[in-house]
């Protein structure tokens, strides 16, 4: 009997913890999507400081919490919760930090100013959804990227952890999106990105660590491009059509959670292949 396919998603976004948003709408509605078409599924976010606890009804996952993430020379604690969404019948785990998300803003301040260490937070956050899947025991044949904060869960899975059994036949897909930020990232992101495994060829985006440099990195490493928006950025949708790789055209409506799922077997397949 052939086994249910495994996607883990991880975004930035997941309603409804957020008011509603592109990224939060689908990261709310595929994942279930997904699981009644019979795909086994796990959702990560981070864990804003805006989400109500109690409302929300979050918990904390006590024995997979604890852990500490080093990011340049200090130690940051990971705290892992999760919610259930009854309707759906699916669980979203979140990554906490006090540090990081306790502010009560996503990822800019009350004037719109992107936060001066959200180059540490997307860090963070991709390294300890990484860690907590590792703890699980799930290993993922899918991991669907929502999101720029959530790209470089492509380079730790395609680098620091590809001799992981349960991560080394993972297929990446990376959602393009119009969620771009407008000033870069800080300028030690290179420095502070670096992990076992990881070589200074591996980073060469992230030396001028822009939206759409941060954006072309996920696309190098992923087996699958999505463009999840009416409209992206038009240096990144140009380097898409010459990156080689599998791609989904925008689908407007409910009707991209069947191209979704057919697209992961086409990335599976083509992976297969390419492995015969």
């Amino acid at each position: 009997m052939k086994k249910k396919a495994r996607v883990l998603f991880v975004s930035q976004e997941v309603c409804p913890y957020l008011n509603d948003s592109p990224i939060g709408l689908i990261s709310r509605k595929l994942p279930q999507g997904i699981q009644e078409r019979g795909k086994e599924i796990r959702t990560f976010m981070p864990k804003y400081g805006c989400i109500n606890e109690r409302r929300n009804q979050l918990h904390e996952v006590i024995r997979l919490s604890g852990m500490n993430l080093i990011i340049g020379d200090t130690d940051h604690q990971l705290i892992i919760k999760v919610a259930s969404i009854q309707a759906a019948r699916m669980q979203v785990y979140f990554i906490d930090n006090l540090e990081y998300f306790e502010r009560k803003f996503t990822l800019t301040d009350k004037k719109g100013d992107h936060f001066a260490d959200n180059d540490e937070r997307a860090i963070f956050f991709c390294r300890g959804v990484i860690e907590t899947v590792n703890k699980l025991g799930w290993s993922p044949d899918v991991v669907h990227l929502h999101g720029w904060m959530t790209s470089l869960t492509a380079l730790y899975l395609k680098k620091s952890f590809k001799d992981n059994p349960l991560f080394t036949d993972t297929k990446i897909v990376y959602s393009v999106y119009d969620d771009e930020f407008t000033a870069p990232l800080h300028k030690d992101f290179v420095k502070k990105v670096m992990f076992d495994g990881i070589e200074k060829s591996d980073v060469e985006y992230y030396k001028n660590p822009t939206f759409v440099n941060v954006s072309k990195q996920a696309i190098d490493l992923a087996d699958g491009i999505i463009k999840a928006s009416p409209k992206i950025n038009a240096e990144l949708d140009k380097y898409i059509k010459k990156s080689g790789k599998p791609v989904l055209e925008f689908i407007a409506g409910d009707e991209y959670i069947d191209a979704y799922s057919d697209f992961y077997d086409a990335v599976l397949e083509e992976a297969a292949v390419l492995v015969d």
